[in-house]
C-alpha cells in the first residue's frame, strides 16, 4: 500500500525519510552533563529502528537549567566529544541527529525518578531554580529566585553558546523547549508570569523571551538546517496558556523562520486537569497546521501503526512523534512497516531476519 507515514517530507535542507521521530526523552543518566554509552545505545538503536529522526532528550543549557543532576547539558565545549560519536552514528543508520535546548526554570533541582523526583537541597547537591517569579511549582515548597534582567540576558546567551555548540556536535536539526513547565513556558503562561515589566502582563510580554532565545538561536544556526519549538498548546487549567495563545504564538514564530511546531500540553501546574485518551492532543497540531499554515508535529498516547498512518493521512500533523511507545519497541518503525505492508530498508546486519 502507499502510506502516508513512511512518505518523505523536505524541511530545508534535509529530508526525512519517513515521518516518524523519536521525541526527547529523559534519561537521567548523564554525570556533569555528559553523555555516555548509554546515551550511544539508547539514540543509537533507534536509529537501527528506523525513525527518520532522533531528538536527543532536553539538553540543559546551564548546570542551574538541568531537571536533574543526571541530566544531558551542552553548556561547555567538553560536552561536544561524546555527542559527535553519537551523532555519527545515527547518520550513518540514515537518520536525522536532533537535540532540545532546555532550562528547567522551577522544575530544576529533583532528583532522578527512580530516587523519588524529590526537590533537592544545597545538602544533598541541588542547587537554586530560577524562574519569571518566584512563585513555586508546589505551594509547599521553596520558591524559585525571580529571574532579574541580567538573569533574563544569561538565559539569552546560554541557548546562543548551546547552539553553537549543538552545530560542532553534529547536530542537524534544533528545537528549543518551551513546553512541560520549563523556563520558557513559565514565562508563557500567567499562572506562573506574575512580572509586572516587560517580560510579564500582556501576551507581547510573555512571549519576549521565547522571541528573544529564538532569535540567539537562529544567530547561531545555519539558515538551511531545520529549527523546531515544542510548546504545550494548554496548560489544562483555567486562566492559563491556551490553544488560542498558541495560535497567535505560533503565526509571530512561522513568521521570524520556525520550520515546525511541535504541539505537546501540560506540565505547568499540579492542578492540571488533563484528559488523558489516545490522541488527546492531536487537535491541537491540527488546528495550529490549519489555521497558521505550519508544520506541525503530534505527540501523546500515539501507540499504533493505523492510528500514526490517519494522523498523517488526514493532514491533522505533518511529523508523528513517539515517546513511551519507542522505549517499548526500539525498532517500532519497522514493526509498523510491515504492519502497513510498507517495504523499508533494515540494517543490513539485520536483513536476513525481515
Amino acid at each position: 500500500m502507499t502510506s502516508k507515514l513512511f512518505s518523505t517530507l523536505q524541511i530545508k535542507s534535509l529530508t526525512f525519510k519517513n515521518r516518524i521521530v523519536i521525541s526527547p526523552m529523559c534519561q537521567y543518566s548523564a554525570t556533569d552533563g555528559f553523555a555516555n554509552d548509554w546515551h550511544l545505545v539508547h539514540l543509537g538503536s533507534r536509529a537501527s529502528g528506523g525513525a527518520a529522526l532522533i531528538i536527543q532528550e532536553a539538553t540543559a543549557v546551564s548546570p542551574e537549567g538541568r531537571i536533574s543532576p543526571g541530566d544531558l547539558g551542552l553548556w561547555k565545549d567538553e560536552h561536544i566529544e561524546k555527542l559527535q560519536s553519537i551523532n555519527r552514528f545515527i547518520v550513518s543508520q540514515n537518520a536525522i541527529p536532533g537535540i532540545q535546548l532546555a532550562h528547567a526554570g522551577r522544575k530544576a533541582s529533583v532528583s532522578e525518578p527512580w530516587k523519588g523526583n524529590k526537590k533537592l537541597m544545597g545538602a544533598d547537591g541541588g542547587w537554586d531554580m530560577v524562574a519569571p517569579s518566584a512563585v513555586g511549582y508546589y505551594s509547599n515548597e521553596k520558591p524559585p529566585i525571580a529571574l532579574d534582567k541580567v538573569g533574563i540576558q544569561k538565559v539569552i546567551s546560554d541557548f546562543k553558546s548551546a547552539t553553537k555548540r549543538a552545530l560542532l556536535a553534529g547536530f542537524k536539526l534544533v528545537e528549543i523547549h518551551a513546553a512541560h513547565g520549563y523556563l520558557l513556558h513559565e514565562f508563557l503562561s500567567p499562572l506562573s508570569n506574575i512580572r509586572t515589566d516587560e517580560y510579564g502582563g500582556s501576551f507581547e510580554n510573555r512571549i519576549r523571551l521565547l522571541l528573544e532565545v529564538l532569535e540567539a538561536v537562529q544567530s547561531e544556526w545555519p539558515a538551511d538546517l531545520p529549527l523546531f519549538v515544542r510548546i504545550s498548546a494548554s496548560d489544562w487549567a483555567d486562566g492559563g496558556w491556551n490553544i488560542e495563545e498558541s495560535v497567535q504564538l505560533s503565526n509571530i514564530m512561522k513568521e521570524k523562520g520556525v520550520d515546525l511546531i511541535d504541539v505537546s500540553s501540560g506540565g505547568l501546574v499540579s492542578h492540571q486537569n488533563i484528559p488523558l485518551g489516545p490522541n488527546y492532543q492531536v487537535p491541537f497540531a491540527e488546528r495550529i497546521k490549519k489555521e497558521v499554515e505550519i508544520l506541525t508535529g503530534a505527540v501523546g498516547l500515539i501507540t499504533e501503526a493505523v492510528q500514526a498512518e490517519a494522523i498523517v493521512a488526514s493532514g491533522q500533523a505533518d511529523l508523528v512523534l513517539f515517546a513511551r511507545e519507542s522505549l517499548r519497541n526500539s525498532y517500532l518503525p519497522l514493526d509498523f512497516a510491515k504492519e502497513l505492508g510498507v517495504d523499508i530498508p533494515w540494517p543490513k546486519q539485520y536483513e536476513r531476519a525481515k
